[in-house]
């Protein structure tokens, strides 16, 4: 299958470079571009895209609520968002996978990274790895300012294992191997966890993992 992609990034230079790059993979087709958050909006649903790579700072709307915009709309519910930055330290990044993006990349990644990181999320994985990614999510969330959601107490002991190990970014088959699970059953706990709290992908899950307290300054 094709993936649907579609460009948000107030530089044309940048647009255009990201789309020759799309365009080389042969699983993906960028279906439009959009020079800001509002355009990336309406071209979603006009587009018809399973995927937006969005940049955080354009003019008109940003980044982070276009991705709202853009999670909360129900005729836009299969399209994920990746979200692409120059700042690998900004707090607008947690911001963002607050909203409904389903992970990040800096600007500097290798082209290579980044094609992989569009299958990965249009998959509906999301693409939050260990070291600087869970660094920066647990300085912001762990934060005196952070809001602190519900615990997962509604989750049994082994879900909340399945959880924690997520939260420190390991996929559906190391969670397997560090559990010694098959990976389908690792990725039943997950499909059920993040029914259970009502997420929509796991960048969700890392949310709720770090703001209850299960992952702590220093554990990643």
């Amino acid at each position: 299958m094709t993936i649907r992609v579609l460009l948000a990034d107030d530089q044309t230079l940048v647009r255009e470079a990201f789309a020759m790059l799309v365009e080389s993979a042969r699983d993906m087709e960028v279906v439009g571009q959009a020079a800001t958050g509002r355009q990336a909006v309406e071209l979603a649903r006009a587009a018809r895209a399973d995927l937006v790579v969005m940049d955080i700072r354009m003019p008109d709307l940003d980044g982070i609520e276009a991705t709202r915009l853009i999670a909360a709309d129900e005729d836009l519910a299969g399209v994920r968002v990746l979200v692409l930055t120059t700042y690998d330290t900004d707090e607008n990044i947690v911001a963002a996978l607050r909203a409904g993006a389903s992970g990040f990349l800096v600007k500097d990644t290798r082209p290579a990274e980044l094609l992989d990181a569009i299958r990965t999320v249009a998959a509906g994985e999301s693409l939050l790895s260990p070291g600087p990614t869970a660094r920066l999510i647990e300085r912001f969330l762990r934060s005196p300012s952070a809001p602190v959601s519900g615990g997962p107490e509604c989750l049994s002991d082994r879900e909340r294992e399945v959880l924690g190990l997520v939260a420190r970014g390991l996929t559906n088959t190391e969670i397997a191997e560090a559990l010694g699970l098959s990976p389908l059953t690792a990725k039943t706990h997950v499909s059920r966890i993040m029914g259970k709290l009502g997420a929509r992908d796991r960048a969700q899950l890392v949310i709720v993992a770090y703001e209850s307290g299960m992952v702590t300054p220093g554990s990643v």
